[in-house]
């Protein structure tokens, strides 16, 4: 057995408590060189000779771990608990907290083997809204989805044309009457979460330089008019999240000017990160320049990076968070560049917005791996391009097989406790990249069935303007060209329009259900989850017809037991 994969961490994603009497426990070990595990567990203050036995189950295979999990009952909402280890060479182990021992029940009793929560707090425990297994975010582009009001329009907006490839610097004209107006289409499509590019006063199309966050953009419309767009979401069950700028301001914003008035004498100076005075012309890396005057996002001069730990900018910043939840009653914030504000904001921001609504949803833009803001401190979740780019490279881009992809994603999966896993931001395409269909190459099956595969993965799935409209693409701008609303109630809108219904119809499951990812002797990719019920997707990425012969409740090329390729079934069993 190779002892040096035996990992298990205590009140971390491998030990997480669900309630007041349970708390979920994962062990990994070396691939393929486990037979069975045990866990031994009791309350903390009884002898462990008393110890009940449950075996645990193989969750799943990542590239180097298996990893084994069990759910333990904790009467006095307290445990300890030890691993009973047998491997495929015959040995047999004890897996404790100070050591690893030969196995023996002598060895089993001996209390310093065993890990300790010592009591299960209910304020430590991660906590996750509710409503967030009922909802299919939609993300929104305003300047892009539909120009409602055309007496808001910008100077030199250009006609509205889907089939437009549009620059950095064009104006289209869409707005929140825009939205307003289609509020009741992305109802019909089963939406329920709206998710909002800026929306604050800026100079640029995409906002993300920010002059003024307590104004909504006049291009856009005004409070009276989000407010509307809020209340008339809620009346539809659906949920408002905006998106926060918090990382960088715009170079036109009053504090930022006063800087490059006034220099070192203005009273913003510590409000930025400033290495040198004047501030202007900036001096840019990337392009070979040395000594740049100031930090930016991305050596990019018009977004000045904030200083979130002045004390100043962390109760500015705090000001607006909680302003548009509290007169506006919004229900979640998507944090731009998250991964570069400290930590110790993100926890004042956290406890802050909490504290005005207990099931407000956070949600951080980090395209890495992201442990350290998941603690249940700081973000519900965070946009989960690690696990969904890995998707894209499968179905897509064809650098993973079927094994090497679920491989991946388990390993992904295991790096944060279920509750966290439930809350990610599921997304293929957004306002950064291409769009799906582009990715696909033009082949819509294929774009379809990546996102079948997205919808039955734990996590918040998330459609971006105009996928449904089989819209595409390439790299920012040209996933932002305007809402082709000519295809409306089209042959795609009617596909994706099932899988949001299938996802909703079965959400329980679909988001807090167990999940297994293998690959079938057929080289199918399976998806099994199995909560409430079991549901068993099966997917076809070959060249090549498949015979699989289910009876399913959702698919698409499939016909008389055979799969063709770009195919999917999706099969329930109560």
């Amino acid at each position: 057995m190779q002892l040096a994969a035996l990992k298990h961490r205590t009140e971390s994603e491998d030990c997480t408590v669900i309630d007041h009497s349970h708390v979920k426990i994962r062990l990994h070990t070396a691939k393929d060189d486990v037979k069975k595990v045990f866990v031994h567990y009791i309350d903390n203050y009884l002898p462990p000779v008393d110890a009940a036995t449950l075996e645990m189950k193989k969750a799943g295979s990542g590239q180097v771990n298996d990893y084994w999990t069990a759910t333990l009952t904790a009467p006095y909402h307290r445990i300890k608990y030890t691993f009973e280890v047998i491997g495929n060479d015959g040995s047999h182990i004890i897996f404790g907290d100070r050591s690893i021992e030969k196995f023996s029940d002598e060895k089993l009793r001996e209390d310093g083997l065993y890990f300790k929560v010592p009591y299960f707090h209910d304020i430590d425990r991660i906590k996750t809204p509710a409503w967030l297994k009922d909802v299919v975010w939609y993300q929104i582009f305003p300047e892009r989805f539909a120009n409602g009001d055309k007496s808001n329009d910008p100077v030199n907006v250009k006609p509205w044309n889907p089939e437009d490839h549009p620059g950095r610097e064009d104006f289209y004209g869409g707005d929140l009457q825009g939205v307003l107006d289609h509020l009741d289409d992305l109802q019909r499509l089963g939406i329920t979460g709206l998710y909002f590019c800026p929306i604050f006063k800026a100079s640029s199309n995409h906002k993300y330089d920010t002059i003024d966050y307590l104004q909504v953009d006049p291009a856009f419309g005004d409070k009276d008019l989000f407010a509307k767009v809020v209340n008339e979401a809620h009346k539809r069950g659906m949920k408002v999240m905006l998106d926060a700028v918090f990382n960088h301001l715009g170079d036109q914003s009053m504090q930022w000017q006063d800087v490059v008035k006034n220099g070192a004498k203005s009273r913003f100076k510590d409000w930025f990160h400033i290495n040198s005075y004047p501030v202007e012309p900036y001096r840019d890396p990337s392009k070979g320049e040395k000594n740049p005057p100031y930090e930016t996002f991305a050596f990019e001069k018009h977004m000045p990076k904030l200083n979130t730990a002045n004390p100043e900018v962390q109760d500015f910043l705090l000001e607006i968070a909680t302003y548009w939840v509290k007169y506006f009653d919004i229900d979640a914030w998507r944090l731009d560049v998250a991964n570069e504000v400290d930590h110790h904001f993100w926890k004042r921001f956290h406890d802050e917005l909490i504290k005005i609504k207990p099931d407000f949803y956070i949600v951080g833009e980090i395209w890495h791996s992201a442990r350290p803001w998941l603690q249940g401190d700081q973000f519900t979740g965070v946009m989960n391009y690690p696990y969904t780019l890995q998707i894209e490279d499968h179905f897509f881009k064809h650098k993973l097989d079927g094994k090497e992809l679920s491989e991946h994603l388990t390993d992904q999966l295991m790096m944060y406790p279920d509750i966290v896993n439930q809350a990610m931001m599921n997304m293929l395409d957004s306002h950064d990249t291409a769009r799906i269909l582009t990715l696909a190459n033009g082949n819509q099956d294929l774009a379809l069935q990546a996102i079948a595969y997205e919808f039955v993965q734990p996590g918040i799935p998330c459609i971006y303007y105009g996928t449904e409209m089989g819209m595409s693409g390439d790299n920012d701008p040209d996933c932002r060209k305007p809402m082709d609303w000519g295809k409306l109630n089209g042959p795609v809108w009617k596909r994706v329009y099932e899988l949001v219904k299938f996802r909703l119809d079965h959400q329980d499951t679909l988001n807090q259900g167990d999940v297994k990812l293998t690959v079938t002797e057929n080289d199918l990719l399976k998806v099994e989850r199995t909560g409430k019920e079991t549901i068993n997707a099966y997917y076809n990425t070959s060249d090549h017809d498949i015979k699989i012969d289910k009876k399913p409740s959702l698919s698409q090329n499939y016909e008389d037991g055979i799969l063709a390729p770009d195919g999917f079934l999706v099969e329930v069993k109560a």
